[in-house]
């Protein structure tokens, strides 16, 4: 079977906007019958034709995107999705609004490449938001607890502390290792880091 190129659309109800991502998708030889949108409104956020989409898709087709963001709503969502495509129904993906996110070049060993680096691009930012989105609601929570703000000492700089944030700004030691020497925990390390470089 012969290999198709595909297209999708994530978009608003903006027809200007929608006719200017199907332009550019049919300037990719990219037949309309194979361009598929949803729409996204305040009601829902249902892909149905996405779903449908990845039903027809077969190893070695293209998918060509106007934006990744169309693959999902966070960055956990679209690392999820582009793990799909591109690993387990073996389809090469294009970005048309980022000409490196291209899995069709350099085929034999670069495409593969490329599409390994943007899923760990991918893991490591939704991981950091995790890690952000945990301690701003550790934040939130001391804030609008006042018997936990009275319960729980303040986070301080201390020696050990700046010692263990130098050597891992510098590389020789990694995150964890910064905790473990500066004996705190996860989300207080972030705050005093946060502290000391809004203080520089």
């Amino acid at each position: 079977m012969e290999n198709r190129k595909y297209g999708y659309i994530y978009t608003d109800n903006n027809e200007r906007n929608n006719n200017k991502q199907i332009t550019g998708l049919k300037e990719k030889n990219i037949q309309e019958r194979d361009i598929f949108t949803d729409v996204n409104t305040d009601e829902s956020v249902r892909k149905d034709n996405y779903e449908l989409l990845k039903r027809i898709l077969y190893p070695g087709d293209v998918l060509y995107l106007h934006s990744l963001d169309h693959l999902g709503r966070s960055k956990e969502e679209i690392m999820q999705e582009w793990h799909t495509v591109t690993k387990e129904l073996e389809v090469d993906v294009v970005v048309l609004d980022m000409p490196l996110l291209d899995t069709t070049k350099y085929k034999d060993s670069m495409g593969t490449f490329i599409a390994d680096l943007v899923s760990q691009m991918l893991s490591w930012m939704a991981k950091n938001d995790n890690d952000e989105s945990e301690l701003q609601k550790e934040e939130e929570s001391e804030v609008n607890n006042p018997y936990k703000r009275l319960g729980r000492p303040k986070a301080e700089i201390t020696d050990a502390f700046l010692e263990a944030y130098n050597e891992w700004k510098s590389g020789n030691i990694t995150a964890t290792q910064a905790m473990k020497q500066a004996e705190v925990k996860k989300t207080t390390f972030y705050k005093l880091v946060r502290q000391v470089e809004d203080d520089m």
